[in-house]
């Protein structure tokens, strides 16, 4: 497996766009596409939120019932979130002008949005920015490139990745584009990310691999602790590759698995690193919990900890609020056994032992924690299970930046 560039159309048969069709935003792109020449398998999850948005009620009807997807339409600016009727009428003009401009079936076009919640969306620039996506659209790096600008609310930059690697013989690549900053929180952040492949796979095993892989990336990371009406995840797998179709779990189905996890936590670990407001990308390793599941709830409570993350801002090694935070996870551990590790590019410091403060440098911790990338080591000495959460540092900018998100 190696990384190549292109986002979401380095996959064969992808195409993609963005435009500024001025939903809420001016003088900015807030619409982009993604198309597949040829039908796709798909998969997805999304918000655990009891309100979610209609374009999440819209996808998940897609996902489940249409016979393949064929397009993505997404817009920036306006979430249309508690719209009501409107709402999920608004998603099936957009359908309706997607399924004309791109010649495919209305059923097979998904739709996402981001941004303000409670704003009725503005369908005659939707319906016109479709028929601008339509005609713009590309197979190429730049038009991936646009889209993924095009998905951005309080994003500082364009998150995209994308590999290759081989199935039964045959080339495959797999791309995706993210977008999330604010309310973001595990089980699923506040974010839309898009993959795409050209790998042939049946619908149950992409489902069982989106499922699985969702499960330790982007429900492993947290900026604020809220947990958005929008988040959305799609794959959506176009089989132009030519490979033999994945229908076992097999070698091939691994090989799969595993750039899907590499491709879910690079993006993960984007959004976490650019959380609103942050200085410091935060990684919270647990290791020798009893159980998964301890090991997850472990690692999640830590990074959730407003406390410990606006330690890491101050660069201030209090301890106790990370083992406080261990403590309240609903994970049972015995707190004699914890260590405690701080570990950057200036090093490693090792800062609780046996459950009480080692002998350590304040003054070489505050180092460690100056650096942009910051992880944090629990040992708990209960067993061999391992998770790991990421997030980021909780800033006055973040303060700034929420109180006044609307204007």
């Amino acid at each position: 497996m190696k990384t190549v560039e292109g986002g979401v159309c380095a996959a064969k048969g992808i195409w993609a766009a963005g435009v500024a069709a001025g939903v809420k935003y001016q003088d900015r792109k807030d619409m982009a596409v993604i198309y597949s020449e040829a039908p796709c398998v798909c998969a997805g999850t999304f918000t655990s939120n009891v309100v979610k948005a209609a374009p999440v009620l819209w996808d998940k009807e897609i996902v489940e019932k249409s016979p393949f997807a064929q397009a993505v339409i997404v817009n920036s600016g306006i979430a249309n979130a508690c719209t009501g009727k409107e709402g999920f009428a608004c998603c099936q003009a957009e359908a309706e002008a997607a399924a004309k401009s791109l010649q495919i079936p209305e059923n097979s076009v998904l739709i996402g949005s981001t941004g303000v919640i409670g704003m009725q969306m503005p369908i005659d620039r939707l319906q016109a920015g479709i028929a601008e996506l339509a005609a713009k659209k590309e197979h190429s790096a730049e038009a991936a490139f646009a889209a993924a600008q095009a998905i951005m609310t309080t994003d500082t930059v364009d998150k995209q990745v994308a590999v290759s690697f081989e199935i039964y013989g045959r080339s495959v690549t797999m791309g995706g584009m993210c977008k999330g900053s604010g309310m973001i929180h595990p089980n699923m952040c506040t974010m839309l990310a898009f993959v795409t492949c050209d790998a042939a796979i049946s619908k149950e095993l992409l489902t069982k691999a989106v499922k699985e892989s969702v499960a330790d990336t982007f429900n492993m990371i947290s900026v604020d602790g809220d947990t958005s009406t929008n988040d959305t995840f799609l794959f959506l797998a176009n089989g132009m590759a030519g490979n033999p179709e994945i229908t076992e779990e097999d070698e091939a189905y691994r090989t799969f698995k595993e750039a899907l996890c590499f491709l879910n936590t690079a993006m993960a670990k984007k959004l976490a690193g650019d959380g609103e407001g942050a200085t410091a990308l935060v990684e919270v390793q647990v290791k020798g919990a009893d159980t998964k599941e301890a090991a997850r709830l472990l690692a999640k409570s830590v990074i959730c900890s407003s406390l410990t993350k606006a330690a890491i801002f101050g660069h201030d090694a209090n301890w106790g609020r990370i083992l406080c935070a261990l403590g309240y996870s609903g994970a049972a551990f015995e707190p004699e056994k914890v260590e405690l590790f701080f570990e950057s590019k200036s090093g490693r410091i090792q800062i609780c032992k046996n459950g009480s403060a080692a002998d350590y440098s304040e003054e070489e911790a505050g180092k460690i924690l100056s650096d942009e990338e910051v992880t944090i080591v629990a040992d708990m000495h209960m067993g061999t299970e391992t998770a790991t959460a990421w997030g980021c540092d909780l800033s006055c900018e973040y303060v700034k930046i929420n109180a006044d998100y609307r204007s």
